[in-house]
Parts: C-alpha cells; sequence; structure tokens
C-alpha cells in the first residue's frame, strides 16, 4: 500500500490544524471544515457514489466517538471536528487506528506533564485534602468547585502528529 493524493492533503492539513492549535489554541472552523469538504468531494470525483459512502463513514464514525469524548469534557469541539475531517478523507478503518493512538499518545503526555511538574503533586494533595473534607462535612459543594478549576491541558495535536505517523507506518507494514 503506497501513499495517494489524499494522504499528502491530510498531511498538510494536520501541519496547518498543528500550527494553529498551537499558536491560537484553537482549530478553526474554516480549516475543519476545509478538511472535511475536500475529503467528501475527492472521494466522489474519485470513486463516486461508493466513495462518498467511504468519506461520510469515516466522518460519522470520527465525528460521533469524539462527539462522546466532548460531551464529558475529554476534548474541545474543535478536535471533535477536526478528526470529522480526518475520518472524511481516510474513511473509517484508518481512522479509528488514528483516534485509538491518539488517545494513548495524549494520555503518555499528560502522564509526562504530571511527572515532571509540580502540577501532579499539588493536584494530589488537593484533591486529598478536598475529599476528606467534603466527607468530613458532607458538603459536596468543595468538590464541585475543585473540579472547576484550573487543569493541565496541552494541544492535542501534540498526540495527534505521532497517532498518524504510527497509524500510517502500521498500514504501509501491512
Amino acid at each position: 500500500m503506497g501513499l495517494a493524493f489524499h494522504d499528502y492533503i491530510l498531511f498538510l492539513f494536520l501541519l496547518i490544524a498543528l500550527i494553529t492549535d498551537v499558536k491560537d489554541e484553537k482549530l478553526p472552523n474554516w480549516l475543519t471544515m476545509s478538511g472535511i469538504c475536500f475529503g467528501l468531494i475527492y472521494h466522489l470525483i474519485v470513486n463516486g457514489i461508493d466513495g462518498l459512502i467511504f468519506s461520510v463513514l469515516g466522518m460519522l464514525v470520527a465525528g460521533g466517538i469524539f462527539l462522546v469524548l466532548y460531551v464529558f469534557k475529554a476534548l474541545g469541539a474543535g478536535d471533535v471536528k477536526l478528526f470529522a475531517a480526518i475520518g472524511s478523507i481516510v474513511g473509517v478503518q484508518l481512522v479509528l487506528y488514528m483516534m485509538m493512538y491518539s488517545i494513548l499518545f495524549a494520555g503518555l503526555i499528560a502522564i509526562i506533564i504530571l511527572l515532571f511538574t509540580r502540577t501532579f503533586l499539588q493536584r494530589a494533595t488537593q484533591t486529598f485534602f478536598n475529599v476528606i473534607g467534603s466527607v468530613i462535612s458532607k458538603d459536596l459543594s468543595g468538590l464541585n468547585e475543585y473540579k472547576a478549576g484550573k487543569q493541565t491541558k496541552f494541544p492535542f495535536m501534540y498526540a495527534v502528529i505521532p497517532a498518524t505517523i504510527a497509524a500510517y507506518s502500521f498500514f504501509l507494514s501491512m
């Protein structure tokens, strides 16, 4: 399996998304919608109705799964639209691998950030005292305020780029 034209467009798309996400801390709609439109139109032109179905299924599966993660505040709306665009470009099979690798890389990055900053020790200590205080006082409002506090964040694109490389390496080796 070699790389096709749409794979190169995906790499360019992801490079623009990385730069934008790191610089502005958001993925603009013009970018994600352009990715979705490219995937749908490209596959329709190249493979007809079968290509359109391939693209729509990739978009819906990726967008739908990441929409669930968005509802639980695991990632932002831009990331949902980003993966809908990726799914429309590469289809269901490859986007599922990219999603899986992205989540694994994001977890690894989060662990590294927590271990190499004082954030981990501070959050663990705060969590312990907030839970104990809430149990003793039988008042959960302290926990709700704590959950709404500042969290350690990083651009999800830091995980998407190595995930894309890993997914393509896996697929090219098949």
